[in-house]
């Protein structure tokens, strides 16, 4: 046995009151973290130890076959009350610090696949991609430049004050996955059961207070009827609107720095009509082909990751595996990408290349058929009978694109970065299994791996367990040891959201809930990743398995898998062959 478990052996043989709080099993499901088996059971095994082992300060001697009440309340009076929780809580402190350590020496590898469901790349003989966000990355110059062009068509074209001009797009300010309700002009975060994560409701760039969000939504619960609707729009009679898209980013922030100028101004305005004129500015800046243009212009400033791209194409084309790319972009500008990425021979590599798609529409629309295009951009009238490798084609829909492949269920596997546009329909409808590409999981599995991050949030999970335990006590002492726990734990709360992002949080997180996103994305999508590059790391005899974590009423008959919060790790790549 490890050295550091030696002094937790002897506390195996208590039973007392903490016996059946489990505080630190559920340290992992508070952390996106995947554990070797070896250490995991250890680990837990000692963290079921130390929530016995304390237990005994509360009583004088250890009696089996009590309950957690009856110990402790036979034992605990007055002062000597005080005393005896309040060392109950150092000692679960103390025993929570020694294992920081171990924690943080099984940090997850930011290049893992994670799974919400089963899945075998054996089965797999088609791979299926989107190309924004999915083969191609962009740089955040991306994002300014939206934002840039965006603001100034709202001044030039819809005549909004010059004083808008002085806005920069700020990079830090949002989260993808976020509601905006379009009638009252606020940004906010909502959890899995559509309630409102206080702290997160923005008026402009500034927070709005939570007394006045509770009284204008009669509490935090969102009902159903105005929520946004399967794609996250704002459309009949649905008053909020989800933002999914990457790209959604700058609108956002474009949203707020309006509506902030408007109130510093003293500006009466209608929020249905500034929605809509941002809306429509932010699509004039894709339709009208300016961003496009302005990428084409100097491609190394905005598109990064070429070469992982070109690797993963390149290792599924030396397996035999048959590909195609199904993109809303237009031809001109994923032909100037993938040159980049790949090289000028790059659609050797795909058997069907389908763009201007119009997804979500492409997988429900049975009317629009395919066209060919050529080289040159040029459309052709000529009815498609088959879809023919090299050529490029345009519009069309799911329906004909399964008819003229042959190319139909589990044996397909198809990327994209939009959980609703690019995966929702495919899982729901026609069986494909999917692959969520989520670039922002980089960057917060490398924040959970911090030693910061890691002392908070097991010092959370165990403060919370004792919470639940010790709440049991009606007597006034006891309470108001109690409460002062509870007052710990919320001043910590705002912590663990403000360590991914100041205004909003994490992306997959709602303090402790699942976010709205979160939910989406583990319906959705079978596996989920930071980016295609992932994919490297794996054979293709793989076998993607989701933990099997304990519902909440199941006791924890497996502890050699930990958590991933929606679903779960393969084993890091660290621990794979590499290919």
């Amino acid at each position: 046995m490890a050295p550091w478990s030696l002094p937790l052996c002897s506390l195996l043989k208590h039973t007392d009151c903490l016996q059946k709080a489990n505080i630190f099993c559920n340290v992992v499901q508070g952390l996106h973290h995947h554990y070797h088996p070896v250490r995991s059971r250890l680990w837990k095994r000692n963290f079921r130890a130390v929530s016995q082992g304390v237990g005994q300060l509360l009583s004088h001697e250890p009696r089996a076959g009590k309950s957690a009440a009856s110990v402790c309340s036979s034992s605990l009076d007055g002062q000597n009350t005080t005393e005896r929780l309040w060392s109950v809580y150092d000692e679960t402190k103390r025993q929570t610090g020694d294992l920081i350590s171990v924690i943080t020496a099984n940090s997850v590898d930011p290049d893992t696949i994670f799974a919400n469901n089963e899945m075998s790349l054996r089965d797999i003989e088609i791979y299926g991609f989107d190309y924004d966000y999915t083969l191609a990355f962009y740089s955040s110059h991306l994002h300014t430049l939206i934002f840039n062009i965006a603001r100034d068509i709202l001044v030039t074209n819809h005549r909004y004050p010059e004083g808008l001009r002085k806005y920069e797009y700020i990079p830090s300010f949002a989260v993808r996955g976020l509601h905006y309700d379009v009638q009252k002009a606020l940004l906010m975060k909502i959890d899995a059961f559509h309630y409102i994560q206080l702290g997160t409701v923005y008026r402009g760039l500034h927070p709005v207070p939570d007394e006045e969000v509770i009284a204008m939504y009669e509490g935090c619960h969102v009902p159903l009827e105005i929520m946004s609707d399967f794609y996250g729009k704002s459309s009949h009679g649905h008053t909020m609107k989800q933002f999914m898209d990457i790209f959604s980013l700058p609108e956002m922030t474009l949203l707020s720095c309006v509506n902030d100028f408007f109130m510093r101004h003293n500006i009466d305005y209608e929020p249905v009509h500034l929605y809509k004129d941002v809306k429509e500015a932010i699509r004039d800046v894709h339709v009208k082909g300016i961003m496009y243009r302005a990428v084409e212009a100097d491609i190394e400033k905005y598109i990064c990751y070429g070469e992982q791209s070109h690797a993963v194409l390149k290792k599924l084309s030396a397996q035999g595996k048959k590909m195609f790319l199904i993109t809303n972009s237009p031809f001109d500008f994923v032909d100037r990408g993938m040159n980049f990425i790949v090289g000028k021979d790059w659609r050797d590599l795909f058997d069907v290349v389908i763009v201007q798609a119009d997804k979500p529409s492409f997988f429900n629309d049975r009317r629009k058929p395919f066209r060919r295009v050529t080289d040159k951009g040029v459309l052709l009238w000529d009815r498609i009978h088959r879809l023919e490798k090299g050529q490029i084609y345009k519009q069309g829909n799911l329906y004909e694109f399964l008819r003229l492949t042959g190319w139909r269920g589990s044996k397909v596997l198809y990327f994209g970065d939009h959980i609703y546009s690019d995966l929702a329909d495919l899982t729901l409808k026609h069986g494909w299994r999917t692959g969520a590409i989520i670039p922002e999981l980089r960057k917060e599995i490398k924040i959970m791996n911090t030693p910061e991050y890691v002392h908070m949030m097991t010092w959370l999970q165990s403060l919370t367990g004792l919470i639940e335990q010790m709440q049991v006590h009606r007597d006034p002492t006891s309470r108001a040891v109690v409460e002062e726990w509870i007052k710990e734990r919320e001043a910590m709360k705002p912590h663990t959201k403000d360590i991914f992002n100041a205004q909003f949080g994490s992306l997959f997180r709602t303090y402790h809930n699942p976010t709205y996103f979160s939910r989406r994305l583990s319906r959705f999508a079978d596996i989920y990743m930071a980016s295609i590059s992932c994919l490297l790391n794996y054979d293709f005899q793989h076998t993607f398995f989701p933990r099997r974590t304990p519902l909440q009423h199941e006791a924890s008959y497996w502890p050699e898998h930990g958590s991933a919060g929606l679903g779960a790790s393969s084993p890091s790549p660290q621990d794979q062959s590499r290919v």
